[in-house]
């Protein structure tokens, strides 16, 4: 190979791994597992606390509810890739008004990037559904404000949006296949999911077996809604069988989706988990069933399958939630979803370390995980860039 050749390939070779460094940027969920820190507390520990906590547990992906600067500022550098939520309360200015989604953007996101890893804004939360129509009629809006401005910064293929849907979107999700989005919403959805499906967002879903069990548990096996053993339930339509609730919550959203024209659309589950604690009427929030669901869960989630109707996108979720919420309003299974105690000890026991055990332990811990982690995939690529450069200059 004479020397011009020979550099035109180390070219195309770096220009390949180059590429290879800006995917990685752009991923939005990596794995399959999630949590959501939720803050409503005043007993939680400090964010610098909870980024040390979750990189100790190995938990990468990390949806927050607002765009709380001392959390922005804790979770730089620490490669935790980190979605952030705009409040409801903002959607009507944002919707409203560009220049003011343009400087919440700035303020918020722009500032922060790229020591702190956010990929993604989720505008508003259970928004459609909700019962509240000015909200509902600002939400495109706002989508539409947030996305221009993060485009016009450049910031587009790095910061995704989206917007988290509760089941109340949906009119018949049993079985799977019979699922539509609910008649008096889809004036909203259509377009919603029309811009979503141009700028290349997910359909992030808000999931819980839990409150589908509570709400018909004569019905309902606990059994099937835990992942346990449990003859499940047959879908004639499709002649599929599921054998967990969840699945077929995912997959009644995918045939919504398909009804409403969105067969390629991507389902992520941004919300999914069991309270530990409850009311008298909320016989099934224990801590055995949350430990149950919480660590078949993850089992699920490690397969790295896809669901029944859509085998080929693996599933993705968002565990709610990091700790237990005391100042939460509604009933007591609201403050009980924690994987983890305010203390940072574990509510009950999958496979997680807490951040309680002996100094020395924690201390140990935190380095061996700065040092396992501190070497990310983008780092080890722009090494094998550098020794590829390196070798350019040699051959000359």
């Amino acid at each position: 190979m004479n020397s011009h050749h020979h550099h035109q390939f180390l070219f195309m070779f770096l220009l390949f791994f180059a590429q290879k460094i800006e995917l990685l940027t752009t991923e939005a969920f990596t794995g399959t597992y999630g949590i959501n820190y939720g803050r409503i507390a005043d007993n939680i520990p400090s964010p610098d606390e909870v980024a040390t906590l979750l990189r100790a547990a190995k938990i990468r992906n990390v949806r927050i509810y607002d765009a709380d600067h001392s959390v922005l500022t804790a979770f730089s550098g620490t490669g935790l890739q980190l979605v952030v939520g705009l409040p409801n309360g903002y959607l009507k200015e944002m919707s409203a008004n560009a220049s003011h989604a343009m400087t919440w953007v700035t303020e918020n996101i722009q500032a922060f990037l790229p020591k702190t890893s956010i990929c993604g804004i989720a505008v508003g939360n259970e928004v459609l559904g909700g019962g509240d129509d000015e909200l509902m009629e600002a939400l495109l809006g706002a989508v539409k404000n947030v996305y221009n401005a993060i485009n016009k910064l450049g910031l587009a293929d790095v910061v995704q949006i989206t917007t988290s849907h509760s089941q109340a979107v949906f009119a018949n999700s049993y079985p799977p296949s019979s699922c539509i989005f609910r008649e008096n919403i889809a004036q909203y959805m259509k377009p919603l999911l029309e811009f979503f499906s141009q700028i290349g967002s997910p359909f992030c879903l808000n999931a819980y077996p839990f409150l589908a069990y509570m709400s018909n548990p004569e019905d309902i096996d606990i059994n099937y809604a835990l992942f346990q053993k449990t003859k499940g339930i047959y879908d004639t339509k499709t002649d599929l069988h599921y054998d967990n609730m969840l699945d077929a919550q995912i997959d009644a959203t995918y045939a919504a989706l398909e009804d409403a024209g969105f067969k390629k659309m991507e389902v992520i589950v941004t919300e999914t988990g069991w309270a530990s604690r409850g009311d008298d009427n909320e016989a099934a929030a224990t801590v055995n069933n949350a430990r149950t669901y919480n660590y078949n869960l993850r089992k699920r989630l490690a397969k790295k399958k896809g669901t029944p109707l859509r085998p080929k996108f693996v599933v993705k979720a968002y565990i709610f939630a990091i700790f237990n919420e005391n100042l939460k309003p509604g009933p007591t299974s609201e403050r009980n979803f924690g994987l983890f105690k305010p203390d940072g000890s574990i509510s009950y026991d999958i496979g997680f370390h807490g951040l309680k055990s002996s100094s020395a332990d924690s201390s140990l811990l935190s380095l061996k995980v700065v040092r396992a982690q501190g070497l990310s995939k983008s780092y080890i690529l722009i090494l094998t860039i550098s020794a590829a450069a390196s070798l350019l200059f040699l051959k000359q």
